[in-house]
């Protein structure tokens, strides 16, 4: 495994303005994870990840 794990998709075309991947990662990051957003080209979808984490934790 690549050692991410998806925590949550977003669509690209969110509300103007809004970037909703971001603020939700924002939040991951003061809870102490380490999250990225990342474009998934393929389905034009935003993905918030975290490193180090094994599905079903």
């Amino acid at each position: 495994m690549n050692g991410r794990t998806v925590l949550e998709r977003f669509p690209a075309g969110g509300p103007r303005g809004s970037w909703p991947a971001e603020e939700f990662a924002h939040a991951r990051r003061l809870e102490g994870q380490t999250v990225e957003v990342v474009m998934d080209l393929a389905t034009d979808t935003f993905l918030v990840v975290a490193r180090g984490m094994e599905a079903g934790d």
